[in-house]
C-alpha cells in the first residue's frame, strides 16, 4: 500500500514539472547560500588552527629584544649554555610570503606537541631521513604548492610539499630563512619552552639587552574574527530564509492542489498516518536530492568568494588564510542538515491542515481557505510578539549575540506582518474605488496576497538587507574617509628599524621639513582594557585635524600641559568611562578624560597624553615612526633622499596619499562578500516571485475566466497582471526602506559598538536607495513578463473549460 500511496503522490509532480523545479531550486539556492558561506567559514578557521598550531605560538612564552630589532645568535647560544631551553626562530616577509626559519634540532623539543613523532613531523611531514636535507646545504624547504611554486627559481634548495602546513607559509632551516630575509642578522624571537631547569639564572643575567614577554591568552586570530565569520553566517541564514520562501510557497501550492488527490486516497481507506508519514518520506527524498545540488552549487560559490575572503582577513587582521577550498565534512553535512530543516519548515503548516480537516473536507476550497485563515491569525500573533521581542533586545539587550537576536527578530518579525500590512492596504484602496473595474482589480489584488506573500517577504528581506547592509557600509567609507583625512594629516611618514637609525633620521630632517611628529606608543591595560599609551608633540596638525566625538572645551590645553589625557570610542565605551574620570596610566599617575574621538577600524584601546609626559613614565620607548609637515610640492623630492641616505624600504617611507589609497583598498575588499550574498539574495528574491505567479497561474483561472467572459481581452488580462505584480512590489519596497533603514541603525548603533566598540555615524543615500527600488521592481517586472504572456496566449477553450468544471 505504502508504494502505491507514493506513486499516487509523486504523480502530481509529474503533472507539474515546473512546480517541482521551484521546490528544488528554491531548496538547492537556499542550501547553496548556506553551505557556501559555511564552506568559507571552514576553510578560514582551518587555517587559524593550522597558523596556531606552527610551532605551538599561542601558548609559549618567547623572549624579544628590548629595542624591538633582532637578537643576536651570541645570545641565543649563551642562554642555552645557562640552561634556558629555547628554540631560535627567524620570521619575516618575502614576497608576500611567510618565511619562518627554524632550528629542527631544538623546535621537535619546545614545541611540544611533537612528543612522539618524528623530531618536526608532526607539524611540518619532516620524516628523519629529510633531517639531513633540511640543515644540509642546498638545504630543504617545506610549504604548500602555491608557495612553493612562488619561490620557484629565488633559491637553489630542495622543496618539499607539505598540505599541512599554514597556508602562505614556507618553513626552512634557519640559514635559508636568511639568505630570504637579508638585512639585519640575527634572529627574531626566541621561544621558551615551558619545562625549565629549576636552577638557571636569570634572564637579566645572561642577556639583559632581551625581555620575556608572557604567553598570549584570548588575542587568538579565530577570537578576533569572530565577529566577521558571524557576519557572515547571519547573511547566510538570511539567504537561507529567503530561499526557504521560495519552497514555502511552491510546497503550500503542492498541497493545495492535491486536495483530489488526498480526499481520494482517504476515502479510499488509506489511515491519516499512513498518508502524512509517506508525504514526509517524499519531502525527505526531495530535501536530500536538492540538498545534493545545492551543497555542490555552494562549493562553487565558495570557491569563487574564497579569493576575497582571503584578502579581507589578510588586510584586516593580518592573517592568512588558504586560497584553495576542502571538502570538509563540517560543512556539507550542516549542507543536508539544513536542507532538511528547511523542507521540514516548508512543509509543517501543510501537513498540519492535512492531519486537522475533516476526511472530505480537504477536497474543499473554502475549508482550506479558512484553514489558511486561520493561520494567518496565527502568523500576525506570531509577527507582533517578535516585534515585542526585537523591541525588548533593543532596550535591555547586550552583548554581540542579543545585537543578532534584536536583528533576527526584527527581520523575522516583518516579514510575517507584512501581508497584514498589504491586506489592509489594499482593503482601504478596495474601499476608494469609483469605478466596478477598479473594484474587482483591488478585490482580486487581495485575493492574491496570501499565495503571494511568501515570496514578497523573501522580496523584503532581500530589499532591506541591501539597503540596511549599503546604507552602512556607505556610512563607513564616509566616515572613514573622513577619518582618514584627519588622522593622516603629515605629508610624509617614515619608518626606522633601530633606535640608532631614529636618532640620525631626527638629525637629518631639522631643516628639511616644517616639524617632525613621533609616533611612539606602549602596551599597557587602562581600566581593564588592552590599549595602546600614544606620547603626541603638542601641535596644530592635532588642533586642526581632530574631531571628538565629545570633549572639555580646553581639552588640547590640558593635554599639552600633562593634566589631562583623550581616549579613543573603543577605550571609552568598553570600560564605561565618562567626561572627567580619572584612569590610571601609569601605577602612580591618574589622569582625567577630557575628550575621546573616534578611531574606527581599531580593535584595542587608546590614551593620548603629551609627549613630555609620555617621556617621563616611559623612558625606554622609542619612537621608530615620524609623521613629517611639509610643502607638498616637495614630498617626492624628501622621500626619494631618505630612501637613498638610510636605505631605507619603499614600505618604510610612504607618502599620506599612498596610506589611504592602501586603507581605501582595504576597505573596498572587507565588504566584497556580503555585496555579493546581497546581490544573490535580491535575485532569489525575484526568482520566488517568478515561481509563485507560474504556480498561481492554474489556480488563478476559476477567478479570470468570468471577468474574461464580461468583455476584458486576454491581453488586458495580462497587463492587470503585470500592473498587480509592480504594485504589490512598490508596497514591499516602501515597507522595505523603513525595516532597511532601521536594520542600519541596528548594524551601526548596536551590532558595530558591541563587535568592536565604535559607532558610525548613519548618513542616508536616497539615490541608492531609489535605484535600489527600480532593480527590485525591474525584477518583479521580468518574473511576470512570462506568466502574463502565457496568459496572453492562452487557448480560449482553457477560459471556456473552467465553465464545465467541479470549479
Amino acid at each position: 500500500m505504502t508504494g502505491a500511496i507514493f506513486l499516487a503522490l509523486i504523480s502530481h509532480w509529474k503533472r507539474n514539472p515546473l512546480q517541482l523545479f521551484a521546490v528544488l531550486a528554491g531548496l538547492a539556492l537556499a542550501t547553496a547560500l548556506w553551505s557556501g558561506v559555511q564552506a568559507l567559514n571552514a576553510e578560514a578557521r582551518a587555517s587559524y588552527r593550522s597558523a596556531a598550531a606552527l610551532l605551538s605560538q599561542a601558548d609559549r612564552a618567547q623572549i624579544k629584544s628590548r629595542d624591538g630589532g633582532r637578537i643576536a645568535v651570541a645570545d641565543y647560544v649563551a642562554l642555552r649554555r645557562a640552561g634556558w631551553r629555547v628554540t631560535p626562530v627567524l620570521e619575516g616577509r618575502f614576497n608576500g610570503i611567510r618565511i619562518l626559519g627554524i632550528d629542527p634540532l631544538t623546535s621537535g623539543v619546545v614545541a611540544g606537541q611533537f612528543a612522539g613523532q618524528p623530531i618536526v613531523g608532526g607539524a611540518f611531514g619532516l620524516a628523519v631521513a629529510d633531517m639531513g636535507r633540511f640543515m644540509i646545504s642546498p638545504g630543504l624547504i617545506l610549504g604548500r604548492a602555491e608557495v612553493l611554486a612562488q619561490l620557484q627559481g629565488q633559491t637553489s634548495a630542495e622543496f618539499k610539499l607539505t598540505p599541512a602546513l599554514a597556508p602562505n607559509t614556507a618553513v626552512m632551516d634557519l640559514s635559508i630563512a636568511g639568505q630570504f630575509l637579508s638585512g639585519d642578522p640575527g634572529l627574531t624571537r626566541l621561544l621558551v619552552d615551558v619545562d625549565q631547569p629549576v636552577f638557571r639564572p636569570l634572564l637579566a643575567e645572561v642577556a639583559p639587552n632581551l625581555r620575556l614577554v608572557s604567553p598570549q591568552s584570548g588575542t587568538d586570530i579565530a577570537a578576533l574574527t569572530d565577529s566577521f565569520h558571524l557576519n557572515l553566517t547571519a547573511f547566510g541564514l538570511l539567504a537561507f530564509a529567503v530561499g526557504i520562501f521560495v519552497v514555502h510557497g511552491a510546497i503550500g501550492l503542492a498541497f493545495e492542489q492535491r486536495r483530489g488527490i488526498i480526499r481520494t486516497l482517504r476515502a479510499l481507506g488509506v489511515p491519516l498516518r499512513r498518508l502524512v508519514a509517506v508525504q514526509a518520506l517524499e519531502l525527505i527524498c526531495l530535501a536530500l536530492t536538492a540538498g545534493a545540488i545545492g551543497i555542490c552549487a555552494g562549493y562553487g560559490m565558495a570557491a569563487a568568494l574564497l579569493p576575497d575572503v582571503a584578502a579581507t582577513l589578510r588586510g584586516l587582521y593580518g592573517t592568512d588564510v588558504s586560497g584553495s577550498l576542502q571538502l570538509r565534512p563540517v560543512w556539507w553535512l550542516s549542507g543536508f542538515a539544513i536542507a532538511l530543516l528547511g523542507t521540514a519548515l516548508a512543509a509543517a503548516a501543510g501537513l498540519w491542515q492535512v492531519m486537522r480537516l475533516p476526511l472530505l473536507a480537504a477536497a474543499q476550497h473554502r475549508a482550506w481557505s479558512l484553514a489558511s485563515r486561520r493561520a494567518a491569525v496565527w502568523q500576525a500573533a506570531v509577527a507582533l510578539a517578535l516585534l515585542a521581542v526585537a523591541v525588548l533586545f533593543g532596550l535591555f539587550g547586550t552583548g554581540l549575540m542579543a545585537g543578532f537576536a534584536l536583528l533576527a527578530a526584527l527581520l523575522l518579525g516583518a516579514a510575517l506582518v507584512l501581508p497584514l500590512l498589504l491586506d489592509q492596504t489594499l482593503a482601504l484602496a478596495m474601499g476608494r474605488a469609483k469605478s466596478v473595474l477598479a473594484g474587482w482589480f483591488w478585490a482580486d489584488t487581495r485575493q492574491q496576497v496570501p499565495g503571494l506573500s511568501l515570496a514578497l517577504m523573501a522580496l523584503l528581506l532581500a530589499m532591506a538587507a541591501n539597503i540596511g547592509v549599503s546604507t552602512m557600509v556607505s556610512s563607513f567609507r564616509h566616515t572613514f574617509i573622513g577619518f582618514l583625512d584627519q588622522r593622516l594629516a603629515a605629508e610624509l611618514y617614515v619608518s626606522v628599524e633601530t633606535p640608532a637609525q631614529a636618532v640620525a633620521l631626527r638629525r637629518y630632517l631639522q631643516t628639511r621639513v616644517d616639524a617632525v611628529l613621533p609616533v611612539q606608543s606602549v602596551s599597557r591595560r587602562v581600566a581593564s582594557v588592552p590599549a595602546e599609551i600614544y606620547g603626541n608633540r603638542p601641535h596644530a596638525t592635532y588642533r586642526d585635524h581632530w574631531q571628538f566625538l565629545a570633549a572639555d572645551p580646553d581639552v588640547w590645553e590640558r593635554v599639552a600641559q600633562g593634566k589631562a589625557v583623550i581616549v579613543n570610542e573603543q577605550l571609552f565605551r568598553r570600560a564605561g568611562l565618562r567626561l572627567g574620570q580619572d584612569i590610571v596610566i601609569s601605577p602612580d599617575l591618574a589622569l582625567p578624560v577630557a575628550g575621546f574621538y573616534g578611531d574606527y577600524g581599531n580593535p584595542v584601546g587608546q590614551v593620548v597624553v603629551t609627549e613630555a609626559l609620555f617621556r617621563q613614565l616611559y623612558p625606554q620607548a622609542v619612537a621608530r615612526r615620524f609623521g613629517l609637515r611639509l610643502d607638498p610640492a616637495r614630498v617626492a623630492g624628501l622621500r626619494r633622499d631618505v630612501l637613498a641616505d638610510f636605505n631605507l624600504s619603499d614600505e618604510n617611507v610612504i607618502d599620506q596619499a599612498k596610506i589611504k589609497a592602501l586603507s581605501l583598498a582595504v576597505f573596498e575588499r572587507t565588504f566584497v562578500v556580503t555585496s555579493a550574498l546581497n546581490a544573490l539574495t535580491l535575485g532569489v528574491a525575484g526568482f520566488a516571485i517568478l515561481m509563485s505567479l507560474l504556480t498561481l497561474a492554474e489556480l488563478r483561472l476559476p477567478q479570470l475566466a468570468p471577468v474574461w467572459a464580461l468583455g476584458l481581452t486576454r491581453l488586458q488580462l495580462a497587463q492587470f497582471e503585470l500592473l498587480r505584480t509592480l504594485f504589490l512590489a512598490a508596497l514591499t519596497a516602501v515597507v522595505a526602506l523603513g525595516l532597511g533603514l532601521l536594520l542600519a541603525w541596528v548594524l551601526l548603533a548596536v551590532i558595530n559598538v558591541e563587535a568592536f566598540g565604535w559607532r558610525l555615524p548613519m548618513t542616508v543615500f536616497p539615490m541608492a536607495y531609489a535605484r535600489l527600488a527600480g532593480l527590485a521592481l525591474l525584477a518583479a517586472l521580468l518574473a511576470a513578463l512570462w506568466p502574463a504572456w502565457r496568459l496572453a496566449r492562452r487557448p480560449t477553450a482553457d477560459l471556456l473549460k473552467v465553465f464545465s468544471s467541479e470549479r
